[in-house]
């Protein structure tokens, strides 16, 4: 069993997971939750003022076109002035040039706040999920975390940045051009009253469609990105398996489930602007003709009919554009109630208000009194039971047993990644549960069985657990882990990018670069899981060399796959369903215990069988 992640990645954020469910039917999904956007505008009120007074002056300069039309058509046509008509050239210039210095200001203004609410969302986002508890990745995709931190906020910062620009110059200019249409003529406003309901009722109806299936469609497409993330992680086993037809079948089902859903959403949108469309404009046509009878009348003026001709289509335009806003806004909401949902999830590992201070200096001692454990995804199952162990500082203990022994659960425990349900973990005496965890992981070495490489260069990767050393420490503990020889022959040396989790690396380069990581931390206690494994037999001589140099006055904890490397442990315990079934020396084991004999025995003499093994110990040998 490797330490670390492993599994994972088999667990979403599906039907079966009840995280999930909690989460989707958490909150209502309206646009109330857009407020809670506040905290993240609040810090840029100036900018925020900037662009109302640069909205509110464009739409100013929009609606006095219309009284300047008025005066034109009656005092210059008219009359057949001249004078006027190039009074009306100078004033639409000023009109003209006021309006495109405000779009422009209100244009940059906005697009600079969406921009920045989306960078600081993706780092309070980022700086959260980083924090939460193991547990919540084993029943969560990447991919949809991902999602989330990438698609949704970008939804939101087209959002913030366009959208809502966009909905308040509409409602200004549709509030604005109805005020002046009153204020033209009320006599031809009085139809208007009775078209507005019936462009509220598509709105609202086919609103909450969008809304809802916004939500979906979001929810979709995180589906499909994290079954994209899980397989191109994971090419090399996609590949190997000739998987790679089957995975294109059920990305193209994914990929295709988005599409229809979002369809839906569009086809819900394009109904609500037809509908809208359909009612505005069909009023607009409906009093120009009013208005025409009215002027031929001569109850109402050309001048007045034409300005009231121009702000009935500015409101026509507005009611349309709030439309097609409305549908954006809607995804908006859908996107930031997903955010929300991340961000209202608690760790479940933390510090408690006062934490106990780990003495120093740091002594390694590691202990387990009595320790029941489940996964949060095996609750039914326990991976520990009433499991005690007490490893002194500078001893060196290495944990032998079958696949599902316990063996990786125990390292998961000591790193405080999980609470044990009943029974205490200590290091040094402090109760894990009383401690801050990151003080307690600071004492803490890994050298994991499938060791993580970061997409960076070998500097970066082995000072990873000390970011304060220096290049000559950090070469130091690559020359231990046997790491300078491949190191020095890169193109770039230790300045090579490794690649994406190494890829340039051979495993068992990988390996030594994890155990440079951990020379160079210097820590109190050191937690090796088959350290060696990938290593071919010089360079694990010379791994193990350096291994037994670092281990030396400090607390081992070693998961033994392959029991040759730790027949010279202080102790071994042998795990078997979670618990511990002996311990001793290798000598004393392989006479007192069954289980770590036949173990042994199959290891060390490749020819004996199981039932040469019965045999011979029926024998008496």
């Amino acid at each position: 069993m490797s330490f670390g992640m492993g599994g994972l990645s088999g667990h979403g954020w599906g039907a079966g997971s009840s995280r999930t469910q909690t989460m989707h039917r958490s909150g209502k999904r309206n646009l109330a939750v857009l407020r809670r956007l506040a905290p993240y505008l609040r810090p840029y009120r100036k900018q925020i003022l900037g662009f109302l007074l640069s909205l509110g002056t464009g739409a100013a300069a929009v609606l006095a076109m219309g009284l300047g039309l008025k005066y034109l058509v009656d005092e210059g046509f008219a009359k057949t002035d001249p004078g006027l008509l190039d009074q009306a050239l100078v004033a639409l210039f000023v009109v003209v040039l006021v309006m495109a210095g405000a779009t422009y200001a209100r244009f940059y203004l906005i697009s600079w706040i969406g921009e920045r609410v989306a960078t600081d969302l993706r780092r309070v986002v980022f700086n959260h999920v980083v924090g939460l508890s193991v547990s919540f990745f084993e029943t969560t995709k990447i991919g949809e975390i991902l999602s989330r931190l990438t698609t949704d906020t970008t939804v939101l910062q087209s959002m913030v940045g366009s959208s809502i620009s966009m909905a308040l110059r509409h409602a200004i200019m549709l509030v604005g051009g109805f005020a002046m249409l009153m204020w033209t003529s009320l006599a031809l406003t009085g139809p208007i009253f009775l078209v507005v309901p019936m462009i509220v009722v598509p709105i609202v109806v086919f609103g909450r469609r969008v809304r809802r299936l916004s939500r979906l469609a979001q929810d979709r497409i995180a589906e499909t990105g994290g079954f994209a993330e899980e397989s191109l992680n994971n090419v090399r086993t996609v590949q190997a398996f000739s998987h790679e037809v089957i995975d294109r079948g059920s990305y193209a089902d994914l990929a295709e489930g988005a599409f229809d859903t979002s369809m839906d959403r569009v086809r819900a949108r394009a109904t609500l602007n037809f509908w809208v469309i359909l009612l505005m404009f069909g009023a607009v046509g409906v009093m120009i003709w009013v208005g025409g009878h009215k002027v031929l009348a001569g109850t109402v003026t050309a001048g007045e009919m034409s300005a009231f001709i121009f702000y009935a289509l500015v409101m026509a335009r507005s009611a349309r554009g709030l439309s097609e806003v409305y549908g954006d806004v809607q995804r908006a909401a859908g996107a930031t109630e997903r955010l929300l949902e991340l961000l209202a999830l608690t760790p479940e590992i933390t510090a408690p208000p006062d934490p106990v201070a780990l003495p120093e200096p740091a002594k390694g001692t590691v202990a387990f009194d009595h320790v029941t454990f489940h996964y949060p995804s095996r609750p039914d199952r326990s991976a520990l039971q009433d499991f005690s162990l007490a490893v002194a500082p500078g001893e060196t203990v290495a944990l032998v047993g079958p696949s599902g022994a316990g063996k990786t659960t125990v390292f998961q425990l000591v790193l405080r990644f999980y609470d044990p349900k009943s029974g205490t973990v200590s290091i040094d005496g402090v109760d894990l549960k009383t401690a801050d965890p990151v003080a307690m992981r600071s004492r803490i070495g890994i050298v994991p069985q499938e060791p993580v490489i970061f997409a960076t260069n070998a500097w970066d990767n082995i000072r990873y657990g000390r970011p304060d050393a220096s290049d000559d420490e950090v070469r130091a503990a690559a020359e231990a882990a046997a790491a300078t020889e491949f190191l020095d022959r890169m193109p770039e040396g230790f300045d090579t990018h490794l690649g994406e989790k190494g890829v340039r690396l051979s495993g068992g380069q990988r390996q030594r670069i994890a155990i440079a990581r951990a020379i160079l931390r210097n820590p109190a206690v050191l937690l090796l899981d088959e350290a060696t494994s990938a290593l071919d037999a010089e360079n694990e001589r010379l791994v193990q060399t350096a291994l037994e140099r670092l281990m030396k006055g400090r607390t081992t904890l070693i998961i033994a796959h392959r029991l040759a490397t730790v027949v010279n442990a202080d102790r071994i315990a042998v795990m078997e369903s979670g618990q511990i079934s002996a311990t001793g020396t290798h000598a004393q084991l392989m006479e007192s215990c069954d289980l770590y004999a036949r173990l042994a025995s199959m290891q060390f003499d490749p020819d004996l069988t199981l039932e040469k093994l019965a045999a011979a110990r029926a024998a008496g040998e």
